[in-house]
């Protein structure tokens, strides 16, 4: 009984965090792990104060196919501008969120997505990111 107790207990815990993006708010460290696991690089820049980063966050990042899809093939990054933190220059854009799609050196793949993105529209936008990263490695670059 006591190892049941256990077994369930792991695995409440690991359901629990597996529901949620792992998120880092340093940039510098993101992109040196995204050089060392050979990944590319979401990066969105929010606030707090802005209406649709507040819907992307409760609603796109929350869903259970993104979460499992970034953290299995992405290194995430988010900087909240109202809490000032860092974020270089070449990605500053008016207006958030900005969903960038980043190489492990930091370059953007593309222009940003602006705005808040259906679960199901991110979900294709991280294939075709993926499919592209993937062939931009084999390629050697």
């Amino acid at each position: 009984m006591r190892k049941i107790i256990i077994y369930l207990t792991l695995l409440f815990a690991t359901s629990l965090m597996a529901s949620e993006v792992n998120w880092t708010k340093d940039y510098d460290a993101g992109i040196k792990e995204a050089a060392r696991f050979v990944k590319p690089v979401l990066f969105i820049s929010s606030r707090h104060s802005c209406k649709f980063c507040v819907i992307l966050d409760e609603t796109t990042l929350k869903d259970e196919r993104v979460v499992k899809a970034l953290n299995k093939d992405f290194i995430s990054v988010i900087s909240y501008s109202d809490d000032n933190d860092y974020m270089p220059q070449k990605l500053y854009h008016p207006g958030t969120p900005a969903i960038w799609f980043l190489l492990p050196n930091g370059e953007p793949m593309y222009q940003p997505i602006m705005g808040a993105i259906t679960a199901d529209n991110f979900i294709e936008a991280l294939g075709v990111v993926k499919r592209e990263f993937d062939e931009y490695i084999k390629a050697g670059k």
